[in-house]
């Protein structure tokens, strides 16, 4: 053995952990420090304690969160473009619902001139249809069902623009 390129060893170095545990070990440093062992380490305690290096854990739940709000408000921002459409929808003057000539007439006789105003009035009160002259059950039924078809396609159509 060469003289003089060797470190110079320590029988009994002290190892320091951030815990406050000490112990005695042989090395070529006389105090060691470390941020982890045995007694604090997750694996040998059994605790389900997060060690952070560098502040790693911390941005992870920064980003898990600003995931979170993102799909948030990207399902809010699609509630309001559906309901803009709707709005746009009922907008619409009544030949939109593509009715047969004797009900458009017979409704745009009584004043509904959007189509906003008939489902409105089919959602408060349906039966105020049947009070006027040529319109039965069978007239209402068909509305309905022109009205519902209508605002379908009138959805999907705005939401493929």
């Amino acid at each position: 053995m060469k003289a003089g390129i060797h470190p110079k060893y320590y029988p009994e170095a002290r190892v320091i952990c951030s815990c406050g545990n000490t112990w005695t070990t042989g090395s070529t440093v006389p105090e060691i420090r470390t941020d982890i062992c045995s007694k604090c380490h997750p694996f040998y305690t059994g605790e389900q304690r997060i060690v952070d290096s560098a502040g790693q854990v911390e941005r992870f739940m920064n980003r898990l969160k600003r995931y979170g709000t993102a799909e948030e408000e990207k399902a809010k921002r699609q509630k309001q473009a559906a309901e803009k459409a709707r709005q746009a929808f009922l907008k619409q003057q009544l030949v939109a619902l593509d009715l047969p000539d004797r009900l458009f007439t017979i409704l745009s006789d009584a004043d509904y001139v959007t189509v906003g105003d008939v489902v409105s009035k089919l959602q408060e009160d349906e039966k105020a249809f049947l009070e006027l002259e040529g319109f039965g059950p069978k007239s209402l039924e068909q509305l309905k069902e022109k009205a519902k078809q209508a605002e379908e396609t009138f959805i999907a159509a705005q939401q493929l623009q």
